[in-house]
């Protein structure tokens, strides 16, 4: 490790981070104001996102290279840690996907499995970079895939494996998959909706039914109908920090993880949900220049799936606050609460990091 290394540190992708994290432990604590079961939520945050600097600088510091060479045993490791959720993990929102070893610290192994897909796929795929017009190639990355989402699938957590699909087909997209493959995987996936559809739980399919007719299940779509109110009564600057009636009076549930968007947009308004994009799309831009300037096809493949989570996450968590796409629990990167979440973003950005600091010099 050199000092020109460091000097290529994307410093400004960590003060936005940092700013985005701050931001969110801030709507954290105004969520929760008035819960006792929740109240020490905010300074949980706090320890997560030092723990999650911790991490992002100790995988920076080593070159992400030498970690892909170790990307076999980590992705036994990860599955076989989605194998014991089936077994022993513990149940939450409908889905059984954590683990707590010995009472200590719950983690969520499918948010390693995030990290680890992107892992894998980058490096199968930088090492048969000349040979994307194959489909034997799009076949070899979807087996690497498939039991990462099959084991996050049956939790079930429909969400996290939505993520790692599109998170596959975004890596895949940007390493040069041909059209004609792209339709193929497109119209296997229409013809299988009918398989997935009876294989859904009955609490996901009752989210995607209310989704379609809201008055088909108006307790299920309780939720939902006070985050619009939330979000349509902040208008230009909010009704004030810590004044949302709908978060305030807890008419809002699980308002300091799914649907911290709409505390924002009520206490804030506009202004403050345009602050928090903006923060996001500078992250998302910084991370695709660093992809752009990866040194080598493992680099470059490897952000731009940890760009795609980030984007994908966002879009998803900010369509569901507004009722454009229906519920599936996944949370607003750095501003949602979560340990595992965050220490899970932490560890890809620091992984960014590894990238940017060993990218290639640009020739004049």
């Amino acid at each position: 490790m050199t000092r020109q290394n460091w000097r290529q540190f994307d410093w400004l992708l960590l003060v936005a981070i940092l700013a985005l994290s701050i931001y969110g432990i801030v709507m954290i604590s105004s969520a929760v104001q008035g819960d006792p079961e929740l109240v020490s939520y905010p300074m949980r945050q706090v320890v997560f996102l030092a723990a999650g600097f911790v991490l992002m600088f100790a995988v920076a510091f080593f070159d992400y290279d030498f970690l892909g060479t170790f990307t076999i045993p980590i992705y036994v490791v990860v599955l076989l840690l989605l194998a014991f959720v089936g077994v022993i993990g513990s149940t939450l929102f409908g889905a059984q996907s954590w683990l707590n070893f010995f009472g200590l610290f719950p983690i969520q192994p499918s948010e390693l499995a995030k990290v680890v897909l992107a892992l894998a796929v980058g490096k199968y795929l930088a090492m048969n970079w000349e040979k994307m017009d194959r489909i034997t190639t799009a076949l070899v990355a979807l087996a690497i895939m498939a039991p990462l989402l099959v084991l996050v699938f049956l939790e079930p957590d429909l969400g996290t494996a939505i993520v790692l699909a599109v998170e596959g087909a975004f890596i895949l997209f940007v390493a040069g998959l041909r059209l004609k493959h792209m339709l193929i995987a497109l119209v296997t996936g229409a013809a299988l909706t009918p398989l997935l559809w009876s294989l859904l739980q009955e609490h996901q399919r009752t989210r995607i039914l209310i989704f379609l007719d809201p008055t088909a299940d108006p307790d299920s779509y309780f939720n939902v109908s006070q985050a619009l109110v939330s979000v349509g009564s902040g208008g230009l600057l909010g009704k004030g920090y810590g004044l949302g009636t709908q978060s305030q009076l807890h008419f809002l549930r699980v308002r300091h993880t799914d649907f911290i968007f709409s505390v924002i947009a009520e206490e804030i308004g506009f202004v403050g949900a345009a602050i928090l994009l903006l923060l996001l799309l500078f992250i998302i831009l910084r991370l695709w220049r660093i992809a752009a300037q990866a040194r080598n096809p493992f680099g470059a493949l490897l952000v731009t799936g940890i760009t795609g989570i980030i984007l994908f996450q966002t879009i998803v968590n900010i369509g569901m606050n507004m009722s454009l796409i229906p519920v599936t629990g996944l949370p607003l990167p750095f501003v949602s609460y979560g340990g595992s979440a965050m220490l899970s973003l932490m560890l890809m950005i620091g992984l960014a990091q590894s990238v940017s600091m060993r990218r290639k010099k640009i020739e004049f």
